[in-house]
């Protein structure tokens, strides 16, 4: 289907250092937006689709997409709501309590969190009696985090709103970009809008997925058109420096399949990246982390991983067995379109978050239940599309595990449980 030019262009320059030298190394096919969940049959003629292909600029060494929605398109109404998952709920609590301790904050001091969702992170900020304040372009969800008592600007965090809040709320202590800058299309302009909101000895940092999760553990389903970026230390450097800012600490962090968490100062307050941060990023580029031929061997196992799970999947119906799956985020939906999983395989799948029950999944269109609904309809097998989370989502479902289910959990191999 031909896209409206509005809606998509395609980058022929590097979004973290400026070069053309873009390489491709993967694709995944043309799929329509992983967090685009369709209200009923009616709309999957009219499901738009765009190309879904993953590079590596050879001068800096940052993977990325080349071609960009429009963030109108993807942020509008969204659907990923952080605070559902309970290993969230004990991840945010640790962030909270680790840059309350790192700054000594208290009662007078703000934080604000750039595209902070329901406000679930804040919250545990303004546990510790911490001034928070969020800044959030999903309107419904916006609204969900101000009538939870977190103050949230509905809009796009950017240099204008950035000097806008300063103006109406103060200097930052610290600014939050919590899985986020990945998600823009410009992230030297977004770090430098962050940076323009400190106050003298304020911080910014930055949790992202991390780039040796992604090679090393086969997480293709982490690309998807929201995530733009997929950063490596050596890159993350790179980008913080066009931003004037200086990286002084990075934490290894388990979420989202492997995640790292960078702090950063003013270069005005830090004229160098802290030693230690110079020694990991020299280690990544020793493993190819940086490097096209190390992205090629990744993508003949992301091939292979496919061809696997698909004959899995296959075998077993084949069997006379049957496949539900658990989940409906944008990673599994990256997965199920790549590996044209459709409901002849999985007929349903199942979610606890309530804005995506009795949806349709983009793409392959598998109706979404209920998570109760996997026990009452025991299926065989449950394929885990959100398996960074496998080990809640089964403990969770202790019940149907005691009749006798099964799970496949899909990366980095197909295993089953």
């Amino acid at each position: 289907m031909t896209t409206a030019p509005t809606l998509h262009h395609r980058r022929t320059t590097c979004r973290g250092c400026g070069a053309t030298t873009l390489a491709p190394f993967l694709h995944l096919g043309e799929q329509a937006l992983a967090n685009a969940l369709l209200r009923s049959p009616a709309e999957f003629a009219t499901e738009r689709r765009f190309p879904l292909e993953v590079v590596l600029c050879t001068q800096c060494g940052l993977v990325q997409l080349v071609d960009v929605i429009a963030p109108e398109v993807l942020f509008s109404n969204y659907l990923y709501v952080t605070g559902t998952s309970d290993t969230m709920k004990v991840h945010n609590a640790e962030y909270a309590e680790t840059i309350c301790k790192l700054l000594g904050l208290g009662p007078n001091d703000l934080v604000v969190e750039a595209a902070s969702n329901d406000g679930s992170l804040l919250a545990k900020f303004k546990a510790h009696g911490v001034r928070v304040l969020g800044v959030e372009p999903a309107t419904n969800i916006a609204a969900q985090a101000n009538s939870a008592g977190i103050t949230t600007a509905n809009e796009f965090f950017s240099g204008a709103s950035a000097k806008s809040l300063r103006a109406q709320y103060g200097a930052a202590a610290a600014v939050i970009a919590n899985n986020v800058l990945a998600h823009v299309d410009e992230p030297v302009k977004f770090l430098a809008a962050a940076k323009a909101l400190l106050r003298p000895g304020g911080i910014v940092s930055v949790e992202a997925p991390y780039i040796e999760e992604f090679v090393e553990h086969n997480e293709y389903d982490t690309v998807y058109h929201e995530h733009l970026c997929y950063f490596s230390i050596s890159a993350l450097m790179v980008i913080a420096e066009r931003a004037g800012l200086r990286i002084f600490r990075v934490d290894r962090k388990p979420v989202h399949g492997g995640s790292i968490r960078m702090y950063a100062k003013s270069a005005e307050e830090a004229r160098e990246h802290a030693p230690a941060v110079v020694e990991l990023a020299r280690a990544e580029r020793g493993k190819g982390y940086t490097s096209l031929a190390r992205m090629q061997v990744l993508a003949r196992a992301v091939e292979k991983q496919r061809t696997t799970l698909v004959a899995l999947l296959h075998k077993l119906k084949l069997e006379g067995k049957t496949v539900g799956a658990y989940g409906a985020p944008a990673k599994g939906n990256t997965l199920l379109q790549y590996c044209s999983i459709g409901t002849d395989l999985v007929p349903f799948t199942v979610d606890k978050s309530p804005l995506k029950i009795g949806l349709f999944t983009p793409g392959m269109h598998l109706p979404v239940y209920a998570a109760d609904e996997l026990a009452k309809r025991r299926p065989d097998y449950c394929l885990i599309l959100a398996w960074n989370f496998a080990d809640e989502i089964m403990r969770q479902q202790a019940a149907y595990r005691e009749l006798g289910g099964r799970f496949i959990v899909p990366i980095p191999t197909p295993r089953i449980v």
